[in-house]
């Protein structure tokens, strides 16, 4: 007597399916977090910028830390993406060395960034990301 012979293949690229969607769906979660992760930093970095510059700028009365960390809200606020509470970054204004033409002022922007989808994972790890950027320009 012969044994029997199971040649049905019915469903198979279905199991296969199942075995794979869970790898392609992080890895297209993770590519779109990673792409809101650069934006954000490049907001921030040019936040920080703007604010730098408009704080050196020539003007008669100069900006203040108040002034200038106005100017980074305002911007981080109108291009960062966020699904989270957060929509403004920190800002430091550092500008001990003076206000006179050739001192440093530095501006230190951080921004703490939410997940989207891998909130709950990440945050199990330790929480978020912190996005940090630091400018520094001679007053003119």
């Amino acid at each position: 007597m012969k044994g029997i012979r199971i040649n049905d293949q019915k469903g198979a690229v279905a199991v296969e399916f199942a075995f794979v969607l869970p790898l392609l769906v992080v890895l297209l979660v993770g590519i779109m977090e990673f792409g809101l992760i650069l934006y954000n930093q490049q907001v921030i970095t040019n936040a920080c910028r703007e604010g730098a510059r408009a704080g050196i700028v020539a003007r008669s009365p100069r900006l203040d830390s108040t002034a200038i960390a106005t100017v980074v809200n305002d911007y981080t606020q109108a291009h960062l993406v966020t699904f989270g509470t957060a929509t403004s970054a920190a800002t430091a204004i550092d500008n001990s060395g003076g206000t006179s033409f050739g001192d440093d002022l530095t501006v230190t922007v951080t921004f703490d960034y939410d997940f989207l989808v891998l909130s709950n994972f990440i945050s199990s790890l330790g929480g978020g990301l912190t996005l940090s950027t630091q400018t520094v320009m001679k007053y003119e």
